[in-house]
């Protein structure tokens, strides 16, 4: 890999402008997934559907939002960031404000389906345009800071939707949310577009932007087919590895408050903080992690040898939340927070590895394709989480179910980095094949 001098002030901070956008849309993006579960309560009286329904609409969104992955990292390749970006989060805009339109459970599971469809841009379209704008030692930096607007937009809805339901009605938290969307617009048409493209970008950073470009030029502008990606180990290695680990984090964002609630007698009111502190210090650390895999390339070490000692440094990382149902409160807290601080800084490095191993014209696919294979993990684990925590209840202690799903997600990185690594030892770019 070429090795260009670190950027300095003085070569221009612009890229830094765009990854500003990333944080943002993905922000935003994770404020509006969440508004349904936060004004559940107020809906559980208003349109009297079951718990079962609730489920049902959670899951199809789900399962749209795979699919709208698949769809869009072809979209997004196709038509490039600029436009894919725009539809999908104008379509997840209009999505949003469509909720407060319906009422009843059907009503709703349109919402939602539509919904899962828009949001499934905002991934592909922001790992692309990190490959375009960032060069390698910089890239696992870029998405660790646009990646943590998922906690920020984790911390802000509880603190937010929940004051604009109760004071102007549930309608305009949605409401509300849409109207964010369009405002991201009015900045992304302005200030986005390629590297090449920006008049006022100094020759300097546009410089180290392109300093590693020419290691994946080859087959430029042939946009690979689903079916032809599906035939590299490496394209395997992202879609198992986002299997596995993705719903992890959908454990976390699904069932923490039940947790808090189930052992330890925590209602809402009281874990609220508890919660927000988790979400606070993952925000902090995981953009660390991000960082650290940087910096080694920086001191000289391979990519691969940098992606590789900081995944397996994060997969370790994990392991100490099998402790967390004989701790006190807070020190579950710590645990949880680390844990969740780890697998954002894994997946921050997952998702770089796609732009370290393919060149940029594939970039949002395979990106498409395994957040697609993470989400359909997504919709399974919880469905297994509710049937575990069913049966402990049954037998009178659902603390031994939670230490169970724990377990489970102890050992998921550990087992996942061993599989990533016999289906990718090396992240070096892949010569497409043509046709």
């Amino acid at each position: 890999m070429s090795q260009s001098t670190p950027a300095t002030s003085s070569s221009g901070n612009y890229r830094w402008v765009i990854c500003a956008l990333l944080f943002f849309a993905t922000t935003v993006n994770y404020i509006d997934r969440q508004i349904l579960s936060l004004i559940k309560e107020i809906l559980d009286r208003e349109i009297g559907w079951t718990n079962t329904q609730f489920g049902l609409v959670n899951s199809a969104f789900q399962l749209a939002y795979a699919f709208g992955l698949l769809g869009f990292g072809w979209f997004v390749d196709r038509y490039g960031t600029k436009i894919g970006y725009a539809v999908s989060i104008a379509a997840w805009s209009v999505a949003a404000m469509g909720h407060a339109l319906v009422f009843t459970f059907t009503g709703f599971l349109t919402a939602r389906v539509a919904l899962g469809l828009g949001e499934g841009g905002n991934f592909p379209s922001a790992i692309k345009a990190t490959a375009l704008w960032f060069p390698k030692r910089e890239r696992a930096l870029a998405t660790s800071i646009f990646n943590s607007g998922t906690n920020v937009g984790a911390i802000m809805a509880p603190a937010v939707v929940p004051w604009i339901a109760y004071t102007w009605g549930w309608h305009y938290a949605f409401i509300a949310a849409g109207i964010a969307g369009f405002l991201w617009l009015l900045m992304w048409f302005p200030l986005y577009n390629v590297p090449e493209k920006i008049a006022h970008l100094t020759q300097a950073e546009r410089d180290h932007i392109l300093s590693d470009r020419d290691e994946q030029a080859g087959n430029a502008g042939e946009k690979p087919s689903w079916a032809s990606l599906l035939g590299y180990r490496q394209t395997w290695s992202f879609i198992v590895a986002k299997f596995l680990t993705d719903p992890i984090w959908w454990f976390f964002l699904i069932w923490l408050p039940d947790y808090f609630k189930a052992t330890r007698g925590l209602e809402i009111k009281k874990s609220w903080l508890h919660i927000v502190s988790i979400y606070a210090i993952i925000t902090v650390l995981s953009i660390f992690g991000g960082w650290v895999t940087g910096y080694l390339t920086k001191r000289g070490w391979t990519v691969t040898r940098a992606r590789k000692t900081g995944m397996l440094i994060f997969a370790c990382l994990v392991v100490p939340i099998l402790a967390v149902t004989h701790v006190g409160d807070w020190v579950a807290v710590l645990l949880i927070a680390l844990a969740g601080s780890a697998h954002q800084a894994w997946s921050a490095n997952l998702f770089t590895t796609v732009s370290d191993m393919f060149p940029k014209h594939a970039v949002a696919s395979v990106v498409g394709i395994g957040g697609m294979a993470g989400a359909f993990g997504g919709a399974l684990f919880p469905t297994f989480s509710g049937w575990i925590l069913d049966s402990a209840k049954a037998s009178g202690n659902v603390t031994a179910g939670y230490g169970v799903l724990f377990a489970i997600c102890a050992s998921a990185y550990l087992i996942t980095f061993g599989l990533h690594h016999l289906l990718a030892p090396r992240f070096e770019p892949v010569a497409l094949k043509r046709g």
